[in-house]
């Protein structure tokens, strides 16, 4: 357990900076079990700290890890250039507290997608290195055949990389759509390696990272929720997709 004084807690949990959240406390906007604190030099215990701030309950953390259900048409960019960025859809704080998505989906593509604070977790479910699995499901132009989920296994070369790039695994899931496993997350992967396969992509949607599912989530498209310890256990390996 740690103690922070109250300004501190609210600067490290996106509240603005040290001036701004002094002013916050000293015109008693911070409650704290019922009532208000308004001296900002207080020091309190920050482990399991509940408090209202502009009667907005918060939980304080010492960092967050967040499951957003991507809607189409949002940018994985805190400087997004012709969409709105999916930091518009938390709550300011996340932003101020450099809250980050955890790799990029494109703009079109819908689905599972992780954010946080914690660099170290974000550098280890982005890099190829940890091969953290995600599942995508790619509805297709041309019906899906056989020799099509035998190209994506095998392997297909894309332009600009210099070996083939191979589906952990893939699977028809019926005429128009398929499911494939991948851990490299190269730009734009799926949809050049189903280009790259004498298909075309039409909608792409990321269902699973390692053994977290989207649909286990109960999170509608543009809904978020914090993850839990059981639920970042299931970002670790063993996977079993």
């Amino acid at each position: 357990m740690s103690k922070l004084t109250l300004d501190r807690i609210l600067h490290t949990q996106g509240f603005g900076t040290r001036k701004r959240c002094r002013d916050l406390i000293n015109s008693g906007e911070m409650i704290i079990a019922g009532s208000v604190f308004d001296d900002s030099n207080t020091a309190i215990e920050t482990d399991g700290l509940e408090f209202t701030v502009f009667d907005q309950p918060w939980i304080f953390r010492e960092r967050v890890y967040i499951a957003l259900h991507k809607p189409a048409n949002f940018e994985c960019s805190r400087k997004p250039s012709h969409h709105p960025g999916v930091l518009t859809i938390l709550p300011d704080q996340f932003t101020l507290r450099d809250v980050q998505p955890v790799g990029r989906l494109d703009h079109d593509t819908t689905g599972l997608l992780l954010m946080s604070d914690d660099g170290a977790f974000i550098h280890t479910q982005s890099s190829p290195k940890h091969h953290v699995p995600k599942v995508y499901v790619a509805t297709t132009h041309d019906p899906v055949t056989h020799e099509l989920i035998a190209l994506l296994l095998a392997g297909v070369k894309l332009h600009d990389e210099p070996a083939p790039l191979a589906a952990e695994t893939c699977r028809m899931i019926d005429e128009n759509h398929l499911e494939i496993v991948l851990e490299q997350g190269k730009y734009h992967q799926v949809k050049r390696m189903l280009a790259a396969a004498g298909n075309h992509c039409t909608a792409l949607n990321r269902s699973q990272i390692g053994n977290l599912k989207l649909d286990e989530l109960g999170l509608a498209a543009g809904e978020w929720c914090y993850l839990d310890a059981q639920q970042l256990a299931l970002l670790k390996p063993p996977f079993t997709i």
